[in-house]
């Protein structure tokens, strides 16, 4: 009884909004089609949250490339096609490059001082001139190479050791521990995957703050319901999350600061951004603004190159013949060098391997539908209207399927790129693993570094198969809610010793 009143007093203040902000009762107004709503929540009851770009493609082929929702009180478009890509991304790009206030990346990235989630403003250009110029420009990723190779020779091994009992290798949960103490390093300058406490309290942490960063609150999406945050449990969720999260950033940063920490030869990214602040202090850079860039580098960087990797071996695992394709070109390469591991730099020719990215990216894109971005002003797209603070969504997994831009789009056939010159660097709409426009991910070239020389390894030293009674039309593909996109079913392969025993 003592909820009625409440929730009786809500219900009458969301009308009286609903009905204050009808923008459109005496003015022309054509927006794109989509299925029905229902007064107050919109198509929230219709949403499936856990394949979200898989349910935007379904309606696609009802509606046509773009749609139009309501979560809430939030109008919401969809585009899924390179065409309207393009659009939304180069042609109106100034229009469709802010980013909506989300509660869970508001907070997580410090009310929007890190790059990624960040509205479009002065900041926004400031702080992305700093990433793509001083942290993540491709002089600075060359010079993480030695990390790479060293977390790469660690990562064999480990291989090695389980190929030679002949179980089954757990190669999600390996590329996990490779990528996260790869970015640990050339973040903080340390491993945090030195012991099985440490490792799981890491992942766990991790996997919190991607869950919140994607999590639809109700105070974003329902006026007046923000109080349901904190009867749910969600706004404690993301404190303690937050909270937790801050105080690694801060022991991190304390480490640095600290006079008598040993001095390294290599410089971090912490490093760096203590440099700024103190050399150029017009840049006005708090601990605040370190922490949200930190942030954006320790969960996006970490899962993506993982989960590409994952999907690349679980294509080639299915497709027999490109795995032998890829093998062999990569042991050719390296056949008369001398090296133990292939590093970025054997890799620059190598058409068909760069063939197996650019296919694994085209069907498997890390985050399927980039992330949200939130328009700045009243504008038409396909003589569509779309108004101010509207969330658009660009549907990267269902572009990299069109049957309007790719041929055999459901399978898996690197061939279709040796004589083709489309690139993933943000050009061509029909591939677009990175988006494009002033919101590409400025973390491209480290994400791909990291992903090619773990996967050429991969290939390159062992030789892969089935665990005994597998099939390979038995090997699962769904997949997690995140904002990279995980298999849901951990990827296990028996590793055969093929050059380690030459090492």
């Amino acid at each position: 009884m003592l909820l009625i009143f409440p929730l009786l007093a809500t219900l009458f203040l969301t009308i009286i909004y609903f009905l204050r902000k009808n923008p459109r009762k005496n003015e022309s107004f054509h927006p794109p089609t989509g299925p029905k709503g229902i007064p107050f929540i919109g198509n929230l009851h219709q949403y499936n949250p856990s394949n979200p770009h898989i349910y935007f493609a379904n309606l696609a082929k009802i509606y046509g490339p773009i749609l139009s929702l309501r979560f809430g009180r939030v109008p919401v478009v969809v585009v899924q096609s390179a065409k309207l890509a393009k659009e939304v991304l180069q042609t109106q790009d100034l229009n469709f490059c802010s980013r909506p206030p989300i509660g869970g990346m508001k907070r997580l990235s410090y009310n929007g001082l890190d790059i990624a989630f960040t509205p479009y403003n002065e900041y926004f250009k400031k702080i992305k001139k700093i990433s793509v110029v001083h942290l993540l420009s491709s002089k600075r990723v060359e010079s993480f190479a030695p990390i790479r190779q060293e977390e790469v020779s660690m990562m064999m091994h480990k291989i090695s050791s389980l190929s030679s009992a002949s179980k089954p290798v757990n190669l999600s949960e390996l590329l996990m521990s490779f990528t996260s103490s790869n970015i640990c390093r050339i973040a903080f300058g340390k491993r945090y995957e030195d012991d099985e406490g440490s490792r799981s309290k890491y992942h766990s942490l991790l996997n919190e703050a991607e869950a919140l960063l994607i999590t639809f609150f109700y105070s974003d999406i329902l006026p007046y319901f923000g109080w349901l945050d904190k009867l749910t449990g969600k706004f404690s969720r993301l404190e303690k999350t937050f909270k937790k999260l801050d105080a690694f950033y801060e022991e991190v940063i304390n480490d640095h600061i600290n006079p008598n920490k040993p001095k390294s030869d290599r410089e971090d990214i912490i490093d760096i951004l203590l440099q700024l602040r103190q050399q150029q202090p017009s840049l006005e850079l708090t601990l605040d603004h370190i922490k949200a860039v930190l942030m954006n580098i320790f969960i996006a960087s970490t899962d993506t190159s993982a989960a590409m990797v994952i999907w690349a071996m679980t294509e080639l695992i299915k497709h027999p013949n490109s795995m032998k394709n890829v093998q062999e070109e990569l042991r050719n390469t390296m056949q008369n060098k001398g090296r133990r591991y292939i590093n970025n730099d054997d890799l620059k020719d190598l058409g068909y391997f760069k063939a197996v990215v650019k296919e694994t990216f085209r069907l498997h894109p890390a985050s399927p539908l980039l992330i949200a971005h939130e328009t700045i002003h009243r504008t038409t797209i396909e003589g569509y209207d779309i108004l101010p603070k509207t969330l658009v969504y660009v549907n990267a997994w269902a572009i990299g399927r069109d049957p309007d831009s790719w041929n055999d789009p459901e399978n898996f056939v690197p061939e279709r790129f040796l004589e083709s010159s489309i690139d993933f660097i943000g050009c061509d709409f029909e591939l677009i693993p990175f988006g494009a426009g002033r919101r590409s991910c400025p973390g491209l070239h480290l994400g791909v570094a990291n992903m090619e020389v773990a996967l050429a390894n991969l290939l390159h030293v062992f030789d892969w198969e089935l665990p005994a009674g597998l099939e390979r039309e038995d090997i699962d593909t769904n997949v997690i809610p995140g904002i990279a996109m995980h298999k849901k079913i951990p990827l296990r392969l028996v590793a055969k010793t093929k050059l380690m025993d030459q090492m």
